[in-house]
């Protein structure tokens, strides 16, 4: 059965838990990732809202 990118546990959205389960890494690096994409050039932000609204739920 191949993967589906769906959100996954909440800690706001869902996104970056759901990312990490389908990439296979740890869910606390998917959210430094994030962190420091909006830090850096603020797409980041845009991404993960963006993530929000698109990914299905479970």
């Amino acid at each position: 059965m191949a993967k589906r990118l769906v959100k996954g546990e909440k800690k706001i959205f869902g996104v970056c838990s759901g990312l990490a389960n389908y990439l296979d890494v740890d869910p606390t690096l998917m959210r430094a990732i994030f962190i420091i994409a909006v830090l850096m050039a603020g797409t980041g932000l845009l991404a993960y809202i963006v993530l929000a609204f698109i990914m299905p739920n479970k």
